[in-house]
């Protein structure tokens, strides 16, 4: 008997670590302690894993809240198929719904906190077959200003969008300076080629030939209607005398 019990039990943790078997019971996680300003909203963060299939048909998710030195608890926020805020109560339209039932998530957003506020908030969820197992808690505690590390997360957050705003402002300036530059070196080009062509009808003055053209006389005879020589011998001289 006890060699068989020493093999079931072997045989058990064997499929265990092998994911074979799996072990039910709803495992809820939170944020534990939540520190927010009076005034402000904050979130509280509930996920869960189930070991059954989401049911978003039959899945029920409550919060309840128990208030510092109090065992008593209230009901915060309730959720089947659909949400269903708080209608009295000091949590009355301070509650909404934040979450997502198909990704495991059963988070709430606390509207304008207030002193009163502080205590643990408990987030149980049930997906049957899977009822069993832990609940999440988270304990709020609400201040009148922010903590110093609260105040340097902001003071980075700003400064970091501060300084992607100036590096992309930087970006798009050289990229402008830049388009502007290669613009004119483009003109530059397409400009150089007109200014070094040439008329085709003007001569370059060392090539030119001035040609001369002397005042001649014509003259017809009365009688042959003959053009006279000496008009013809003083237009030739002319022009070997400008040739020359």
């Amino acid at each position: 008997m006890c060699v068989k019990g020493v093999y079931f039990l072997t045989v058990l943790s064997g499929l265990a670590a092998s994911g074979v078997l799996q072990v039910s019971g709803m495992r809820i996680y939170t944020s534990g302690n939540v520190e927010a300003v009076n005034g402000t909203d904050v979130r509280l963060k509930c996920t869960f894993q189930s070991s059954s299939p989401i049911n978003p048909n039959a899945i029920v998710i409550s919060w309840s809240f128990r208030p510092l030195n109090l065992d008593q608890e209230e009901s915060v926020f309730h959720y089947q198929q659909k949400p269903y805020p708080p209608l009295e109560g000091p949590f009355r339209k301070r509650v909404v719904w934040a979450g997502d039932v198909m990704g495991r998530d059963a988070s709430i957003i606390l509207q304008q906190v207030k002193f009163t506020y502080n205590g643990t908030y408990i987030c149980q969820v049930k997906n049957p077959p899977d009822v069993h197992g832990t609940v999440g808690k988270i304990r709020l505690h609400v201040v009148t200003t922010a903590s110093l590390s609260q105040l340097l997360l902001l003071a980075l957050a700003i400064g970091g969008g501060i300084a992607a705003v100036v590096i992309l402002l930087i970006i798009i300036v050289y990229c402008r300076r830049c388009k502007k530059r290669r613009q004119g070196e483009r003109e530059g080009n397409e400009e150089a080629p007109r200014k070094e062509r040439k008329d085709p009808t003007v001569c370059h003055p060392l090539r030119a030939v001035h040609l001369y053209l002397s005042e001649t006389s014509i003259e017809i005879g009365s009688s042959k209607g003959m053009i006279s020589d000496r008009s013809i011998k003083e237009s030739s001289s002319s022009e070997d005398k400008g040739l020359s």
